[in-house]
């Protein structure tokens, strides 16, 4: 893959230029914040039904934007803008664009993703005459703020599904520089790429395979008669310290910092637990990705049946005696903030 650093990037695209970031989650309120210290003119766009007493809209007013000068509606901001990255949850993001975005889109302006979903999967199309650029974190929000503050960043991808200007790729890579990721490397990808990836990665590994393998361990130790706080402690709490390993240095290093005895383990177990069948279960999920199935079976629960199926496993979930112990267990770890929905 072609690798960017800091001695490509230039901010010169957006010189006399303004980004309207609509949305100010996760990535939104690190994006905007750090296009604005970076020197980049960036106001913010609300959408309706996140007004003046959404979460959002506060965290906005506390980061120094101003209602009427840096702080609008979804439709003002993109009016206003020549840059207009989308920002929104997934299931949101084409209903917004079209009702506020696709109106005041007009020729020479340039559209930013920092995921493809909607545009690959077709769900936004823009119109001729707009550039369309991908310029995606790879890491949440709160650490491509951190990062950037620290004078680092994390590593970011970019991709041009249009190019009407012959500018585009300029404009992603002044992007990627603007929010610091340039300056932790930037690779180049296409919106299929990393729109598939990205949501193979999620469901089979990082969220969803992750997971149930805890949730099944947890409750194989609990059903053989263990304390839950045992399990607890083997299934789910043990896996930050391992990851932690993973992420300095990759599988090696890991198995370098563990015991012989658990190495051993890793060798003869884990083969018994992935087996052939999770890899044909895994190339399925792969193959609903690719084709658009699971993209569709999404938006239709998200738009279609309101939430409903979601909702109903969100809360569920919730309940989980994995879940119960947690909470009990983390009031006693006073060395970080604990988080409970």
């Amino acid at each position: 893959m072609k690798v960017y650093t800091v001695k490509d990037g230039s901010l010169a695209p957006f010189k006399n230029k303004t980004i309207a970031v609509i949305g100010y989650g996760s990535q939104g309120h690190a994006q905007a914040q750090n296009l604005r210290d970076s020197g980049v003119n960036v106001i913010v766009g609300q959408r309706k039904g996140s007004g003046k007493g959404s979460d959002n809209y506060k965290l906005a007013l506390k980061h120094g934007f101003i209602p009427g000068e840096t702080l609008f509606t979804a439709a003002e901001a993109a009016a206003k803008a020549d840059y207009i990255q989308i920002l929104l949850p997934d299931e949101i993001q084409a209903s917004v664009y079209e009702s506020d975005i696709l109106p005041n889109l007009k020729k020479g302006k340039t559209l930013i993703f920092s995921h493809g979903f909607n545009v690959h999967f077709g769900y936004i199309k823009a119109p001729e005459g707009v550039d369309v650029i991908l310029s995606a974190p790879k890491g949440p929000g709160h650490m491509v703020r951190s990062e950037y503050e620290k004078g680092g960043g994390v590593p970011g991808l970019i991709a041009v599904h249009q190019d009407a200007s012959g500018k585009a790729h300029a404009k992603a890579l002044a992007h990627s520089k603007g929010i610091g990721c340039i300056r932790g490397g930037v690779y180049e990808t296409t919106f299929k790429e990393e729109t598939e990836t990205d949501l193979f990665g999620e469901q089979v590994v990082l969220c969803g395979g992750l997971s149930e393998l805890i949730k099944a361990g947890f409750q194989t130790l609990v059903d053989a008669g263990y304390a839950p706080e045992m399990a607890y402690f083997e299934c789910m709490h043990e896996v930050k310290l391992i990851v932690d390993l993973m992420y300095q240095g990759g599988l090696s290093y890991m198995r370098y910092s563990i015991s012989n005895t658990a190495e051993y383990g890793d060798y003869v177990t884990g083969p018994k637990i992935i087996t052939d069948a999770t890899r044909k279960a895994m190339k399925k999920a792969l193959t609903d990705i690719q084709k658009g199935k699971f993209a569709k079976d999404f938006m239709t629960e998200m738009i279609k049946n309101g939430k409903k199926d979601f909702s109903a496993k969100q809360l569920s979930e919730r309940k989980l005696q994995l879940e119960e112990v947690g909470k009990k267990l983390r009031r006693n770890m006073k060395w970080f903030e604990a988080k409970e929905i």
